[in-house]
């Protein structure tokens, strides 16, 4: 029988951790994309604006617009700057928490294949003893 992980707990612990930190990751990017896809809504919005206003009323009011839309497109760059950088952090939590799920991973894997040479020794062992004894019988009863 072999013996379980002994660290087995605190390897589910910390893949708990890197799953969180992998959901969080993907939030993080969501959120950036969504971003920038507003931003670049705003930003071809102002660029396809090709009004000929024929009053003064009218100039005024598109000029109203597009200055609301550009003051919109920086608040959104500036949105976008600190998700970028919300992503980044996610970014540096995940690879931290990925890097400490692997050498717990790893040392299970070496435990895994210790006990797994613990056992075929158990059993080259038993077979070897088998095969003595068996040999030991045969050359017994061969002998008058």
């Amino acid at each position: 029988m072999t013996r379980q992980f002994p660290l087995a707990g605190l390897l589910r612990l910390r893949q708990l951790r890197e799953d969180q930190a992998a959901g969080s990751l993907a939030l993080a990017n969501e959120r950036l994309r969504d971003a920038r896809t507003r931003s670049e809504g705003v930003s071809e919005s102002l660029d396809a604006t090709d009004l000929a206003p024929a009053g003064s009323a009218s100039l005024y009011a598109v000029a109203a617009a597009r200055a609301s839309a550009r003051s919109m497109l920086v608040d959104l760059q500036g949105l976008e700057a600190g998700l970028r950088f919300e992503q980044d952090r996610a970014q540096d939590h995940y690879r931290a928490a990925r890097a400490a799920t692997m050498g717990l991973e790893k040392l299970e894997d070496r435990h895994r294949d210790t006990e797994a040479a613990v056992m075929i020794g158990a059993e080259q062992r038993v077979l070897d003893e088998l095969a003595t004894t068996g040999r030991n019988r045969n050359s017994s009863e061969v002998r008058p």
